[in-house]
C-alpha cells in the first residue's frame, strides 16, 4: 500500500512535468520571431523554463510523500512508516531538490550566458565565406563566459568556507529539535545554501517590480482586453479601403499628365492626404494579418484559435483571476504581519514563524485540500501557473530594463533571441522568489507539515505509539515549535520548508530582505491594480506607441467592447458578405 500510493504521486509528478514541458514549448515559440528563430536558443530557452517550473512544483510532491507517512486523523505514524523508510523518502526528495537547484543555477548563471554568446557570435557573412568555424564560435562564446564562471566558482567557495551565523547557534529561542537540526550541516550544503539565499534575494528583487505588477494586469487585461472587431474582418475592410485609395492616388496622377505645373494646390494637398492614409492602412493591414496568424508558425496560428475560443470566457475568468489575486494579497499580509509580530527571533533568524498565530485563508485552503491527494496538487498548480503567467505579463507590459532605459521588449511573435535569453533568465530568478514566497508567506504551514498531526499525550509504554482514538481534542497539527516528545517522531517537516528555513536561519541577511521584499511587492501589486481600475491596459503595444495614428490602430483589436461575431469570426478565418460581395461589420456595408 505504502509504495503504491508512494509511486501515485510521483508519476502525479511526471504528469505535471510532462504538462510544464508542453506549456513552456507553447510560452516560447508565441512569443519568439520566427524571423531570427535559433534551434539553439529555443532549446535552451524551453529546457530552462521546464526545469525552472519543474523544481517549484517538487513542493506538494514533497509535502503529500512526508504526510503520507503519518495518519493525520489519529495524531501517529502509520505501521509502515519507520524511522529507516522516512529517513529514505527524505532522502530522495534531497537528491531531487540540490539536482533541480543546481541544475537552475547552472542554467541561469552559465547555460543561458553561453547561449547567448554562441548567438551573437555567428556572422551570416562569415560563415557563408567559410572565414567563421565551429571553433572560433565556440571560443568566441566561451571567452565572454568565463566572467561568469568565475563568479559561479567565487560563490559557492564563498558558502564552502563562509561560516554560518554565531548568534543563531547560541539563541537560546532556537533550542528545540526542529532549529537545531537545521544548524548542523555539511559544508556542501552550507556552500549551496548560500549560493540559492543569494540567487533567491536577487530574484525577489526582480520579483517585486515584475511579479507583482503582473498580478495585478493579468486579470485585469482578461477583462478589458476583448476584441470588438475580428481579424479577418478588419483585413478586408482594410484591403478595400487601400485598394480605395490607391486607385484615387492613380485618378489624381492620370488627371493630371501632361501638365506643366504639375499639380494644383488642391490636387497636391489630397494626393498627400492619401499618401497618409494609405501608410495608415498598410499598418493596420500588417496588424491584422499578425492577428490573425498569417505567415506564423502553426502553433501561433493554433494559439490564436485557442485564444478565440475562449475569448467568451475572458471576462469571467479575468474576474475569477482577480478574486484569486486579492486573496493571495490578504493571505500574505496576514503572514507578514504575523511574522512581524510573532516571529521567534524576528531579524536573527530571518523572520522565521514558529506557528500560525492569525487565521490564513489560503493557507487554511490548501492545508484541508492536502488531506485528499492530488486535490491540493492541482491547486497548487494552478497557483504556480497564475504567479508564472503574472511574471511573463509584468515582463511583457514593463520590458527589460536597465534603470529608466528599455534594453529588450517582449511581444508576441517579435521576440528576439537575446530578449528570449534574457526573460528566460529573469523568470529563473522569478521562480525562485516565488519559491520562497509561496513556502514561507503564501502557505507556510501547508509547506511545512502539511495535514500532519501528533498525539499530545504520552504513550502508556515505550514502545507504544500514544492513543488518541478516545480524546479527539488531544490532537494537534504539527509545528516548529512542538514541545512535545511525540512530536519530534511523528512530524516530519518538509525538504523544501527545511531547506528554505535553513538558508535564512543560517544567513539571516537574505531572510530579512526576502521578508521586508514581501510587502514591497504587496504595495507594487496594490499600485497597480487601483491604476489598472481606471486605465486599461495596453499589452504588447510598444511599436504602436510611436505615434497617435498606430496607438489608434491598435485600439481596433484592443478595446474594451465585445462581441460574438468577432469571435466566431476569428475562429474561422471567414469574413460573412452580403448579395453584393461588400464585408459586413455591425450591421454597415463597407
Amino acid at each position: 500500500m505504502a509504495l503504491i500510493q508512494t509511486s501515485l504521486i510521483w508519476v502525479t509528478y511526471a504528469i505535471a512535468v510532462v504538462i510544464l514541458l508542453a506549456i513552456s514549448s507553447i510560452f516560447v515559440y508565441i512569443y519568439q520571431t520566427p524571423r531570427d528563430r535559433a534551434a539553439s536558443v529555443t532549446t535552451v530557452c524551453i529546457f530552462t523554463t521546464s526545469a525552472l517550473l519543474a523544481t517549484v512544483l517538487l513542493m506538494p510532491v514533497d509535502i503529500a510523500l512526508v504526510s503520507s507517512t503519518s495518519l493525520s486523523s489519529q495524531g501517529r505514524k502509520k505501521d509502515w512508516a519507520t524511522p529507516n523508510r522516512v529517513d529514505s523518502i527524505v532522502y530522495t526528495l534531497k537528491i531531487v531538490y540540490y539536482t533541480l537547484y543546481s541544475l537552475d543555477a547552472v542554467l541561469c548563471l552559465l547555460v543561458i550566458p553561453f547561449t547567448y554568446f554562441w548567438y551573437e557570435e555567428y556572422d551570416e557573412d562569415a560563415a557563408e565565406h567559410g572565414e567563421q568555424t565551429f571553433g572560433n564560435r565556440l571560443w568566441g562564446a566561451f571567452k565572454y563566459t568565463i566572467a561568469f564562471i568565475v563568479f559561479v566558482v567565487i560563490l559557492f567557495l564563498v558558502g564552502f568556507f563562509v561560516p554560518v551565523t554565531k548568534q543563531a547557534k547560541h539563541d537560546h529561542r532556537l533550542d528545540f529539535d526542529y532549529f537545531k537540526h537545521l544548524l548542523e550541516e555539511n559544508h556542501g550544503e552550507r556552500a549551496l545554501s548560500f549560493a540559492l539565499g543569494l540567487l533567491i534575494t536577487i530574484g525577489t528583487l526582480v520579483y517585486i517590480l515584475y511579479t507583482g505588477a503582473g498580478l495585478a494586469l493579468l486579470p485585469v487585461a482578461l477583462i478589458k482586453s476583448a476584441p470588438s472587431v475580428s481579424a479577418p474582418i478588419l483585413a478586408a475592410n482594410t484591403a478595400s479601403q487601400l485598394e480605395q485609395n490607391r486607385e484615387r492616388q492613380r485618378q489624381l496622377e492620370r488627371r493630371n499628365e501632361g501638365r506643366e505645373g504639375g499639380l494644383d494646390t488642391r490636387d497636391r494637398r489630397e494626393l498627400e492626404a492619401l499618401i497618409r492614409e494609405e501608410r495608415t492602412l498598410i499598418r493596420r493591414e500588417r496588424l491584422a494579418a499578425e492577428s490573425s496568424g498569417e505567415d506564423r508558425h502553426w502553433l501561433i496560428k493554433a494559439w490564436i484559435k485557442v485564444e478565440a475560443v475562449f475569448r467568451p470566457l475572458k471576462l469571467l475568468g479575468g474576474l475569477i483571476l482577480m478574486v484569486l489575486a486579492l486573496l493571495i494579497f490578504i493571505s500574505m499580509l496576514i503572514t507578514g504581519i504575523d511574522k512581524a509580530s510573532n516571529s521567534i527571533c524576528k531579524a536573527h533568524c530571518g523572520y522565521v514563524l514558529g506557528h500560525i498565530n492569525i487565521f490564513q485563508p489560503l493557507n487554511w485552503i490548501f492545508v484541508k485540500s492536502s488531506k485528499v491527494f492530488p486535490i491540493d496538487y492541482v491547486l497548487f498548480l494552478l497557483l504556480i501557473l497564475f504567479f508564472f503567467c503574472a511574471s511573463v505579463v509584468g515582463i511583457a507590459t514593463v520590458g527589460i530594463r536597465f534603470l529608466w532605459l528599455t534594453l529588450f521588449k517582449i511581444r508576441k511573435g517579435h521576440t528576439s533571441p537575446q530578449a528570449l535569453l534574457m526573460a528566460t533568465a529573469m523568470l529563473t530568478l522569478i521562480v525562485l522568489a516565488i519559491n520562497y514566497s509561496v513556502a514561507m508567506v503564501v502557505a507556510p504551514q501547508y509547506t511545512t507539515f502539511g495535514p500532519q498531526t501528533f498525539c499530545d499525550r504520552l504513550a502508556r509504554h515505550p514502545r507504544e505509539q500514544p492513543d488518541c482514538s478516545s480524546d479527539h481534542g488531544a490532537i494537534k497539527p504539527c509545528t516548529e515549535l512542538a514541545e512535545n516528545p511525540v512530536a519530534k517522531d511523528v512530524c516530519t517537516p518538509s525538504v523544501v520548508s527545511t531547506f528554505i528555513n535553513r538558508v535564512t536561519v543560517n544567513f539571516p541577511v537574505f531572510g530579512v530582505v526576502s521578508f521586508w521584499a514581501q510587502f514591497a511587492f504587496l504595495a507594487v501589486y496594490l499600485i497597480v491594480f487601483l491604476t489598472t481600475l481606471f486605465r486599461t491596459p495596453k499589452l504588447d503595444q510598444e511599436e504602436m506607441d510611436r505615434d497617435l495614428e498606430e496607438e489608434e490602430e491598435e485600439g481596433l483589436l484592443a478595446s474594451t467592447g465585445r462581441r460574438f461575431g468577432a469571435t466566431w469570426q476569428d475562429i474561422t478565418g471567414r469574413v460573412r458578405k452580403n448579395n453584393y460581395g461588400a464585408t459586413e461589420r455591425n450591421g454597415e456595408r463597407s
